[in-house]
């Protein structure tokens, strides 16, 4: 067995899977890889545009931009690329606004970049600078006016992109916050952090609303865009999904080591996730049958 159900009281049975657990409408069979992007170091962040043509890759001060439009075949070489932080620095996130041509790029330096695609050449419109020395995460509102920004110091940076000012911080987190995600109606942000706790905060109060503690770091969550599971990644392998308002949760234990991403599919009915140990898991919501590795 590797998905557990948890009471409220910390008892832990394994799942039985429903019947229609691996098939059904939007459930994937498997994935099928298409190409390899050679960005040549580290890569701490990707976005893909939507419809999908460009992919955008974050690795050592730069982020290179590929055109996979053309199908299998793709670029083997990047069509351009951003050079955002010092050369030793890396990128942490990277965020493409619904429109395509505004990219927010964040990392191992105080300030966001705010890239204009849509010039000839793209080129900085607008730097965002906080106190914090780095930038873990970004999350964009749905409506595009605001940028959240996960702080090393465990502040979460709120940004009127518009006027380009900072319009709050959301302090809680002691230890820096890692990873981050908004619901799909706006109101209400969920952060992790290396202080081991996962934090909900109410966006239009400004408040925090919930806590929840673990016994290891957290390195990334989602929260599925049909409400009410939370999905989190650890550093000690786990996964663990949440109810956002009942006790109770399910472990996951597929990933033999940290969990370094974790998204849900749109339609809310599966999620996948990625860790040190080069696999990629796709899960069912909430119990975490494996559709695929």
């Amino acid at each position: 067995a590797y998905s557990f159900h948890v009471t409220s009281d910390g008892q832990m049975q394994p799942v039985p899977f429903p019947p229609d657990a691996l098939m059904g409408p939007g459930i994937p069979r498997h994935a099928r890889q298409i190409n390899t992007l050679t960005h040549g170091e580290v890569v701490c962040a990707v976005t893909i545009s939507n419809p999908t043509k460009y992919v955008y890759t974050g690795g050592k001060g730069c982020v290179k931009v590929w055109d996979i439009g053309q199908g299998a075949g793709g670029s083997t070489k990047p069509v351009s690329q951003l050079d955002c932080l010092q050369r030793e620095n890396y990128i942490r996130s990277v965020k493409l606004l619904p429109d395509g041509r505004t990219l927010i790029v964040g990392g191992e330096a105080s300030n966001l970049s705010i890239w204009d695609l849509a010039s000839p050449t793209p080129r900085i419109k607008a730097e965002l600078t906080s106190a914090a020395p780095a930038c873990y995460a970004l999350a964009i509102s749905p409506d595009s006016k605001v940028c959240f920004s996960c702080c090393s110091d465990g502040n979460i940076a709120v940004w009127d992109l518009q006027n380009q000012t900072l319009v709050r911080q959301f302090q809680g987190h002691t230890d820096g916050a890692s990873c981050i995600d908004i619901s799909a109606d706006g109101s209400k942000l969920w952060t992790g952090g290396l202080d081991n706790t996962v934090r909900s905060w109410d966006l239009r109060e400004g408040r925090q609303l919930q806590q929840h503690d673990f016994s290891s770091q957290i390195f990334s969550l989602g929260y599925c865009p049909t409400g009410e599971w939370l999905a989190v990644g650890m550093e000690n392998s786990n996964v663990e999904v949440l109810h956002a308002t009942k006790p109770d949760k399910y472990q996951l234990h597929l990933h033999e080591s940290c969990v370094l991403s974790l998204r849900f599919a749109s339609c809310g009915k599966w999620f996948v996730s990625t860790g040190k140990d080069n696999l990629l898991n796709a899960w069912r919501t909430p119990y975490g049958a494996s559709i695929f590795q």
